[in-house]
């Protein structure tokens, strides 16, 4: 059975919720993990730094290297990396999960907050992966995922938050490049999205509060899909752009009742989820409100 046992892992945003929830699933087979995240010091409005962090990855049985990194800064990018291998070893995984999000129009979006969100989103994947490629092409199978939806050009998807999608899609175009670039090294490239809103911070600061928070599903749902990607052999699975509980199906997964953060709630959609996209049987889920 395909294992992440002694396996590392480089990972952006892993102090808390959905690169948290990769983070402890690899650690429980005894992976290494390298949290690459900004946050050192505890924060009024969000859990976890990347020492809290480092704690729970040890105590699910992986080894943890926390690094202070801003994906926007080379510098930081390329010493992070150096870091992780020189601790380690080597380096097998690259997971671009680092992301900020602002859901405004175009006049409500001011520069600072666009520059902002193409600087993580976009150019951080790029940068981070363009770094981590060349230790990942010694690698045994190696991966690099994504935390960026399918690239359903839709009005919709642009006309309420036009500078957050183009910085989200950014992500997603990077998987259709590096993975046709590095599929003759067998450098595997996908993408991971939820179908459902993740019981994250941002979901419950930016998209409703409490009330979303219970129509979503838990981090542990995108940790075991990811899981299930990074599994895979990296020469027969790449340019892939994959949606959670579809992964987790194919896996051989039929109880997705254990993700829901409040059975009693009916499940909300994500942003970009395709609207011809089948959910498993037995799924139902409310289309995210428009506009």
């Amino acid at each position: 059975m395909a294992s992440l046992k002694g396996k590392t892992l480089f990972i952006t945003g892993a102090s808390r919720g959905i690169g948290l929830a990769i983070a402890l699933r690899a650690a429980r087979d005894g992976a290494n993990i390298a949290i690459a995240a900004k946050t050192a010091e505890p924060h009024p409005k969000l859990q976890g730094t990347i020492y809290t962090a480092a704690d729970e990855i040890r105590a699910a049985g992986g080894k943890a290297l926390p690094l202070v990194c801003d994906i926007r800064d080379e510098t930081q990018v390329i010493d992070a990396i150096n870091q992780t291998v020189a601790e380690f070893g080597g380096l097998d995984v690259c997971v671009n999960n680092a992301s900020a999000i602002s859901l405004t129009n175009s006049q409500a979006t001011d520069m600072k907050r666009y520059d902002l969100m193409t600087g993580i989103n976009t150019r951080g994947t790029f940068m981070v992966s363009k770094y981590c490629i060349p230790h990942l092409k010694k690698a045994d199978n190696p991966h690099i995922l994504m935390l960026s939806p399918p690239l359903d050009m839709k009005p919709k998807w642009f006309a309420a938050s036009t500078a957050y999608t183009l910085a989200k899609f950014g992500m997603s175009m990077v998987v259709l490049g590096l993975s046709a670039e590095l599929k003759s090294a067998g450098v595997a490239v996908n993408a991971l999205w939820p179908r459902t809103t993740i019981a994250t911070a941002a979901v419950g600061n930016l998209l409703g509060g409490d009330a979303m928070m219970r129509a979503s599903r838990t981090p542990e749902i995108m940790g075991d899909a990811a899981y299930a990607i990074l599994t895979k052999p990296s020469r027969d699975f790449t340019g892939q752009f994959c949606i959670d509980d579809k992964v987790l199906f194919e896996a051989g997964v039929t109880d997705f009742e254990r993700y829901r953060v409040d059975p009693t709630t009916q499940l909300m959609s994500d942003f970009f989820v395709p609207d011809d996209d089948v959910p498993p049987p037995g799924v139902k889920v409310t289309p995210l409100p428009m506009g």
